[in-house]
């Protein structure tokens, strides 16, 4: 059996997203459709003593960002957003008790040359955080594969070229999701299930789920993995 999840990069993405990655053999990113504004491919959220704070990247597609633009045309307007994030995130998690250890890669991280590719960057980043916490799913892109027409078709036939047996997909898709499609090429649909995380100890107040991993890694550590996936006995 081997599952495979499609699903488009973010940046320094929630801890959700890389659950999902740890439960396939495949993971890949599906940029190859329209960015959006306002959404999680550039940006995510951090916590501070002064509340949660978006980290965003700032971004432009030839001069200037299109309706049609895809996520993997999407370029980064200013490159010292890298310098200014790693401050946010060392003022932020300078008591944290890993800091020290995280800071040791992550703060190299941000001091490199990054790719002003949006696709490109956040990659590095989900490759990076995936090597601290042992996932050794393969992460492929979409166009490493032929498409078909049609929004499921499309999914599908991409499944079907890695040699998938099922099919990982987030509660969301529910909406437009035709699971016949991949049914008819002997692949089943299973529903990824973002639900139960448990606390872990945080700084800044009251608990928060939906923030970027790193806020995990900060607070926990080699421990992390056991709040992503380990306390559902994988």
């Amino acid at each position: 059996m081997k599952k495979v999840a499609i699903l488009q990069s973010n940046y320094i993405p929630w801890k959700g997203y890389f659950d999902m990655i740890a439960s396939v053999d495949e993971f890949i990113l599906f940029d190859e459709v329209q960015y959006t504004k306002n959404d999680w491919r550039n940006r995510n959220q951090i916590k501070t003593k002064d509340g949660l704070k978006w980290l965003t990247i700032p971004i432009s597609a030839k001069g200037r960002v299109t309706n049609a633009q895809q996520i993997r045309e999407t370029y980064i307007s200013d490159m010292s957003f890298a310098a200014k994030h790693w401050g946010q995130l060392e003022q932020s998690y300078s008591k944290s008790p890993f800091f020290e250890e995280v800071s040791e890669w992550l703060r190299l991280l941000y001091s490199e040359n990054l790719p002003d590719n949006l696709s490109q960057l956040n990659r590095v980043f989900i490759e990076a955080i995936c090597k601290y916490l042992n996932i050794s799913t393969k992460i492929t892109n979409s166009w490493d594969y032929t498409q078909e027409e049609g929004r499921t078709e499309r999914l599908a036939s991409i499944c079907e070229q890695t040699g998938a047996t099922v099919y990982v997909s987030g509660p969301a898709a529910k909406n437009y999701l035709d699971e016949a499609v991949f049914n008819s090429r002997n692949m089943q649909v299973e529903w990824f299930n973002y639900d139960g995380y448990p606390e872990y100890p945080q700084l800044h107040g009251e608990f928060v789920h939906a923030v970027s991993v790193l806020d995990l890694i900060f607070n926990t550590g080699k421990d992390a993995p056991y709040f992503v996936w380990g306390w559902r006995g994988r």
